[in-house]
């Protein structure tokens, strides 16, 4: 398992959000991209460190959601204190809004 991970659910549907392309920014660079499996989930985003800082998780929700989505692109912003610690961030997504949190 990567050191981040993601899993979006699709609130409105009551089921996993899968082929949402999600990608893994630190200072306006793409580290690492990938799409949701069949659960929502990506297990293997990103390197196996991180420097400590600030990184986004850019879902392309448009492209999930379709071409009069409210939100068509979900930015998550999020600090890595601890470089080899796992970071876990999910969304609960639908049409008209969004959450996250940290997750385990």
């Amino acid at each position: 398992m990567s050191l981040v991970t993601t899993h979006v659910l699709d609130t409105a549907a009551g089921k996993p959000a899968a082929g949402i392309a999600v990608r893994l920014e630190s200072g306006g660079v793409e580290i690492a991209r990938g799409h949701t499996d069949d659960d929502g989930r990506i297990r293997d985003l990103g390197p196996d460190a991180l420097e400590p800082g600030v990184y986004r998780l850019v879902f392309d929700t448009g492209a999930y959601l379709g071409p009069d989505a409210f939100f068509p692109e979900v930015t998550v912003s999020f600090r890595v204190v601890d470089g080899a610690r796992h970071h876990h961030v999910p969304v609960l997504l639908s049409p008209f809004s969004y959450s996250t949190y940290r997750g385990s």
